[in-house]
């Protein structure tokens, strides 16, 4: 995997190219600011350690300080500043900007999510629905929010999905493959009803990802996993809006799984508002 620092400079690269044109332009090469980030709605910090790379790839000479903590909730105004030579600063404004509104935003929706659990007995999984090469800022910014990594990659737990089955030929078969490759990992497999939960209770599963069941089917699968398999975790997936979590996690369910939390969590508004110092 491509360390930050590489990948940083990738996003650099794709911003500036053969030069930032306008801050070339228009501002001397020995002038000084100072610029402050403007929390400008209240959430979740995320990604105050990334925009202190950010402008130290740019040039070491700028530095950051942070009036507030990762993973912390803040109202509004400003929450830290960075000083230094005008020209790098500019140029870095965009990518520092985008990566700690993109994160904050994650962990902002996560705190939301995890509240709407009511402090109750489900923890909340994030999923692989992420931007390519910048999950593990992600998941952070998820734990950050206070909810819980699920898979990292493909290569760290066995997740059957519906189209594993239909190549396996049954739910049960599946599973089987799974346990035969693989004494190492745990095995999950998502089902669509109380028929494959059975089934892969019966098959020795360790979770079941129950499938966009509605909340009685999902009340009901957790009776069925006590009656036939109580140590087998249950993890409920599928329309996990905010305002249907509390039922959901009244079901009894050990896991909710929410793509949204990184596929669609918005920005949180922060800003940058320069202050020229000579």
């Amino acid at each position: 995997m491509l360390s930050l620092d590489d990948r940083l400079r990738a996003a650099l690269a794709e911003d500036i190219g053969r030069g930032d044109a306008t801050t070339l332009a228009t501002i001397p090469p020995e002038q000084t600011a100072r610029a402050e980030f403007l929390l400008k709605e209240p959430g979740i910090l995320s990604g105050l350690a990334v925009v202190r790379r950010v402008f130290a790839l740019l040039d070491p000479d700028l530095q950051v300080t942070w009036t507030a903590r990762e993973g912390e909730w803040r109202e509004r105004g400003v929450i830290g500043s960075v000083t230094g030579p005008a020209r790098p600063l500019l140029s870095g404004e965009r990518l520092a900007l985008n990566l700690l509104q993109r994160l904050s935003g994650i962990a902002t929706l996560t705190r939301r999510y995890v509240d709407a659990l009511d402090g109750g007995h489900a923890r909340l999984l994030d999923t692989r629905k992420t931007t390519p090469l910048w999950r593990d800022l992600e998941k952070e910014a998820v734990r950050q929010g206070g909810g819980t990594n699920h898979r990292t990659g493909l290569d760290d737990g066995i997740l059957i999905k519906d189209n594993h089955v239909a190549a396996a030929g049954s739910i049960g078969a599946a599973i089987e493959r799974a346990r035969n490759a693989s004494y190492l990992l745990k095995v999950e497999c998502e089902v669509p009803d109380l028929a494959g939960l059975e089934e892969a209770l019966r098959a020795g599963v360790d979770r079941v990802l129950l499938d966009n069941m509605s909340d009685d089917l999902l009340a009901e699968a957790v009776r069925v996993r006590d009656r036939l398999a109580p140590h087998v975790t249950l993890e409920a997936s599928g329309n996990m809006t905010l305002e249907r979590l509390p039922r959901v996690a009244a079901s009894g369910v050990d896991f909710v799984s929410v793509g949204a939390l990184t596929h669609s969590a918005p920005a949180l508004d922060i800003s940058l508002n320069l202050i020229l110092e000579n």
